[in-house]
């Protein structure tokens, strides 16, 4: 089997590297975010530079690139050497200190993410949310509408999780053809940008272990999923538990948590 190459570099499968050949797709991105003299951007996973240079073409102050491969950390030093508003880290962003962050804040993130990996760094940009004024990123068209969706069939946890604290908007849809190599997926563009103050939530880090476990086995009922719990149920509702976890919205989750906590 002969290994895609790229530059003359083998792509690695374990990273996932399906590099960005659509211009327009670059566009889109630009167009929705207002890039300024001022502005911080970050970039996870640039791989052999594409975006990258369309973002140096922006009047930006800075732009931090996170690529895990040293041989396209070698690549992209030497394809923009001398450009004064590039640093490149060889660095996994799951390991990184997002404290070297703070002097230069807020930050936007541009980025085609490594699709295995979404998830852990939606997770980290949640930690860090107060670093983040807003960004567009590129994950798989079944992630991005499971972060999206409010009701049915592939809400749960993570819809809820995730549009709490960032508001998101569905951009445009990207076919398989614009990579090289092509997926086996479609992607999509999402704009997000972080909610300064989200609406407290009393125990927060209980009530989301609690959601978990009513998306746990999405097709069965409230009562079912949580009756192997300690949570005490006689103080909810009977037509509330018969519902689904799918069939609620956070409002309503949050009114069942409030019951159990009161038990």
């Amino acid at each position: 089997m002969v290994t895609p190459k790229s530059h003359g570099i083998a792509l690695k499968k374990q990273h996932g590297q399906h590099f960005l050949r659509d211009e327009s797709i670059v566009y889109a991105m630009l167009d929705r975010v207002k890039l300024t003299h001022e502005t911080s951007v970050f970039e996870i996973g640039p791989g052999d530079g594409f975006l990258t240079y369309y973002i140096l073409d922006t009047p930006i102050s800075r732009l931090w690139s996170f690529e895990i491969d040293p041989e396209w950390v070698n690549h992209l030093r030497k394809l923009f050497e001398g450009n004064r508003h590039l640093q490149v880290f060889e660095k996994n962003i799951l390991d990184l200190d997002f404290s070297v962050f703070e002097p230069y804040k807020p930050w936007m993130l541009l980025a085609n993410l490594p699709y295995q990996v979404t998830f852990p760094i939606l997770h980290l940009l949640y930690k860090h949310r107060h670093l983040l004024q807003e960004g567009v990123i590129m994950v798989q068209e079944e992630v991005a509408q499971k972060i999206v969706k409010t009701t049915g069939r592939g809400y749960g946890y993570s819809s809820l999780f995730f549009q709490h604290y960032f508001a998101w908007e569905l951009m445009v849809k990207v076919p398989p053809q614009a990579f090289y190599p092509a997926p086996k997926v479609f992607s999509r563009l999402l704009h997000f940008k972080p909610i300064k103050n989200p609406q407290e939530i009393p125990a927060e880090q209980e009530f989301w272990q609690f959601v978990k476990i009513c998306f746990h086995q999405p097709r069965r009922t409230l009562k079912n999923n949580l009756s192997q719990t300690h949570y005490r149920l006689a103080n909810v509702p009977e037509e509330t538990l018969t519902l689904r976890a799918q069939q609620m919205n956070k409002e309503q989750l949050l009114a069942v948590w409030d019951l159990l906590r009161q038990a």
